[in-house]
C-alpha cells in the first residue's frame, strides 16, 4: 500500500518561541519543539497506513464481485438438488401407493 508523506501544519519556529516566552531556553525550546514535530508526522504516518487507497477499494469490490457470482452459482445448485430430491421423494411416493394393496 503507498501512502504518501503529508506535512503536518505545525509551525516549530512559533512553538518555540512560545516555550521561550514561558521560560524554556532556546536551545530545550527549539529541541522540544523539532521533538514534537516528529512526533506528529510519526502519528500521522501511522494514520495514512491504516487508510484504503483506491487501489485497496477498487481490488475489495473485484472480491464482492466474485463472491456474488459464487454465492449465485451456490444458489441455482442448490436449487437443482432441491428439486431433484423433490421429484425423486414424489416418485417414492407415487412407487410406494401403487405397491401398496388397492393401489393403482
Amino acid at each position: 500500500m503507498g501512502t504518501s508523506v503529508l506535512a503536518i501544519p505545525f509551525d516549530t519556529l512559533a512553538f518555540a518561541k512560545d516555550l521561550e516566552t514561558a521560560g524554556v531556553p532556546p536551545a530545550q525550546a527549539e529541541a522540544q519543539a523539532k521533538a514534537l514535530s516528529g512526533v506528529l508526522q510519526k502519528v500521522e504516518e501511522y494514520r495514512l497506513q491504516e487508510l484504503a487507497t483506491k487501489g485497496d477499494i477498487k481490488d475489495l469490490k473485484g472480491d464482492i464481485k466474485d463472491l456474488e457470482l459464487k454465492i449465485a452459482e451456490t444458489k441455482a445448485e442448490i436449487i437443482k438438488w432441491v428439486l431433484g430430491v423433490s421429484s425423486a421423494q414424489i416418485m417414492l411416493i407415487v412407487a410406494l401407493i401403487k405397491l401398496l394393496p388397492g393401489g393403482h
